[in-house]
């Protein structure tokens, strides 16, 4: 059985919370360091269905990729879904603890490591080759093919939301080196065109930046739902850990949370779609 605090210490072996961004907000939210832990539950968001599912799990800590107090909270009251979540936790005994953009920019294993895994890229490198730390992947695929089939590919690779993904760019152009960033990262659309990329895939892009973005550069862009490309991540961590753990002489079961908490829920097609 292992302490709480020595879970955190593994899992910050991998996920250094000094690699957060200024802005962000990392590290265990609620619990007691010096509690048990038998199981871990990962998943994307801190929300309410997810802290019940832990619970029902049993396991004493959830670990989450998004920040449940993101701009700061003067109150953790059960009045909103947020002190809710904390309330659930608590009452039953698990902690919660986030690994946000530390994740994002770890060197090894990391968001988009796991995204490119997913869709199939070989010799994945770091889009930035000289950083340390960075956004985004850059890979290979293993045949070049169309935009549109890539894509196909990817809604399918990817974990199931009502709205798939969409892509921007001639539906024929061939597709054979790839960038991924898990997340909301169409900023990096210029960056990887210039290390060769002939599309990004990537979550929450935006019209004006998008079609920028492909006047200039020329590079296709995929957009797909933001939780669906940061939940791969979770296997990869949960896996990480456990073994980590059990290489230190102690067994916690680690599970992945299975439960779709992309926000949007209908997806309606346009008439002659």
């Amino acid at each position: 059985m292992a302490r709480l605090a020595d879970v955190i210490a593994a899992f910050e072996r991998r996920y250094d919370p000094s690699w957060a961004a200024e802005w962000d907000t990392v590290g265990l939210v609620c619990g007691d360091p010096a509690t048990d832990v038998t199981r871990v539950h990962f998943a994307v968001d801190p929300v309410e269905v997810v802290a019940a599912a832990a619970v029902a799990a049993g396991a004493q800590l959830l670990v989450t990729h998004h920040p449940l107090f993101l701009g700061g909270t003067d109150s953790v009251a059960a009045t909103t879904a947020k002190g809710r979540v904390v309330h659930q936790l608590v009452t039953n005994g698990a902690a919660l603890y986030v690994a946000h953009t530390n994740a994002d920019v770890a060197p090894a294993d990391s968001v988009s490591d796991a995204l490119a895994a997913a869709v199939g890229l070989t010799d994945v490198r770091r889009l930035d080759p000289v950083a340390e730390l960075g956004l985004g992947r850059l890979g290979n695929l293993p045949a070049p093919v169309t935009l549109r089939e890539f894509a196909d590919a990817a809604a399918k690779a990817l974990p199931a939301t009502v709205w798939g993904v969409r892509a921007s760019g001639d539906p024929d152009r061939m597709i054979s080196t790839v960038a991924v960033a898990g997340g909301a990262c169409g900023d990096l659309a210029e960056q990887a065109a210039a290390a060769g990329a002939d599309v990004l895939l990537t979550s929450d892009l935006k019209h004006h930046r998008t079609s920028e973005a492909v006047a200039d550069t020329g590079i296709a862009l995929i957009d797909a739902a933001h939780w669906a490309t940061e939940h791969p991540w979770l296997a990869v961590a949960a896996d990480l850990l456990g073994r980590d753990l059990a290489d230190a002489g102690t067994t916690v079961e680690c599970t992945v949370s299975s439960t779709v908490t992309d926000p949007f829920t209908l997806h309606a097609h346009s008439p002659g779609d």
